[in-house]
């Protein structure tokens, strides 16, 4: 019989800004420390490694063709990473070392794509150190838009993992009706929603998805802080000249499938915050509602899925070349 309890781990941490190695370092640590406590799954913020664009909007980020705006992107592109190459290998390698899952915010330089152009991706490492799934945001928001790139519906998935059933969606995908449908009628039963930061994007969609979906939700934040930004960043004086003092307060926090908090918004700190749930809890809240299951109606509406991985090319190959 499987467990019903499953360990999971909230890290939110503030990257080493733009710099993928350290960020991936410190990313480590806190998988490391997560394993020591049992953790079966740990999550991170959206865009952690390496972290979020926040220059957008303090250096006239909508100035077309601005030498500024293209050099501080050079660099952004150099920092983002191939989840198929080795960018992830230690992240992969701690994970199979722990026993421990991970769901990571990235910014990916897709291969399938010509790895210029860069996607706000959700990642899930499974607790073999396996890359299960890549899922890249669908709708940037606003300045985002001018950095990242609509994604697709390939990585609209769900892992087992134990007796959950775990998916994600990335910042304010979690406003997407159809998109969390489409988890729901996957057997979705542990919905992550990772973020940039804030406890004003947590504290009411969090509570809302588990009173909807019936599930546990857990929102995981990043940190950020003007002492983040690192000096070697193009224009770095520029930014930290119009830097907020903390532009991402975080705001993790843990919701039960009745929609009651397990762990309240934190804001202002760094941590890992260690919490058990029972998928008992459920199971009983299904009784009355479940999204996908007894209280839908499939004969009135149905959702379509695309999940084929968009690229320009198709390359069918010549079988009588050299």
């Amino acid at each position: 019989m499987i467990n019903d309890m499953l360990k999971i781990g909230l890290a939110q941490i503030a990257p080493v800004w733009l710099n993928k190695e350290k960020t991936t370092e410190k990313i480590v640590a806190y998988i490391s420390d997560a394993g020591k406590q049992d953790c079966d799954l740990v999550v991170f913020g959206e865009a952690v490694l390496p972290g979020y664009p926040f220059w957008v909007e303090l250096t006239g980020g909508v100035k077309f063709n601005s030498s500024v705006q293209k050099e501080i992107f050079a660099h952004y592109l150099t920092q983002a990473i191939d989840p198929h190459s080795e960018d992830l290998a230690p992240v992969c390698s701690i994970a199979r070392e722990k026993k421990t899952a991970v769901v990571l915010g990235t910014i990916e330089k897709a291969a399938n794509r010509g790895g210029h152009s860069l996607y706000c991706s959700l990642v899930y490492i499974d607790k073999g150190g396996v890359v299960q799934s890549v899922h890249r945001k669908l709708m940037p928001t606003y300045e985002e838009r001018l950095v990242w790139s609509p994604g697709d519906g390939h990585g609209l998935r769900v892992h087992k993992l134990g007796a959950f059933t775990v998916g994600g969606l990335n910042c304010w995908e979690n406003w997407m009706p159809l998109s969390r449908t489409a988890l729901y009628g996957m057997g979705e039963d542990l919905h992550v929603a990772i973020w940039p930061g804030n406890k004003r994007n947590t504290e009411d969609i969090t509570r809302f998805i588990a009173k909807e979906s019936r599930s546990y939700v857990i929102s995981v934040s990043g940190l950020m802080r003007k002492s983040d930004v690192q000096e070697e960043i193009p224009y770095s004086d520029w930014i930290i000249s119009n830097f907020p003092e903390m532009p991402a307060d975080g705001g993790s926090c843990l919701a039960a499938p009745d929609g009651e908090w397990v762990i309240e918004p934190v804001v202002g700190k760094e941590f890992l915050k260690v919490a058990e749930i029972d998928h008992k809890q459920v199971r009983m809240e299904r009784h009355n509602f479940d999204p996908a299951g007894h209280y839908s109606r499939p004969d009135v509406t149905k959702l379509h899925v695309n999940r084929e991985r968009q690229q320009i090319i198709q390359i069918d190959e010549d079988n009588n070349s050299i």
